[in-house]
């Protein structure tokens, strides 16, 4: 799944927000977002299937962990094309 399409989803961006100022299990992001088990299992599994983030068990807990990594990647994607864009501001093709 392409990275903007995965984190455009209200619940994940959420989960994502949560996960930048601590690691949380699914019971936790499950009281912070009102959402079903069910519902925030299947978006983790996104996430992690996509390396935005990584399980760490702990007991009869899954732990779950943001990597900055792909934000970064994604991030300086965008500033590229901000670049691009700034660059060609006054860039216009001319009509047949």
């Amino acid at each position: 799944m392409d990275a903007v399409r995965l984190l455009a989803e209200p619940l994940r961006a959420r989960i994502v927000e949560l996960l930048a100022r601590e690691s949380l299990c699914t019971c936790h992001l499950v009281a912070e977002t009102g959402a079903s088990q069910t519902n925030v299992s299947n978006h983790l599994r996104l996430l992690r299937d996509a390396g935005v983030v990584t399980a760490e068990p702990c007991g009869r807990y899954t732990y779950y962990r943001l990597r900055p990594e792909p934000l970064r990647t994604l991030a300086a994607g965008f500033a590229g094309l901000a670049d691009i864009a700034e660059d060609n501001a006054e860039t216009r093709r001319p009509c047949p």
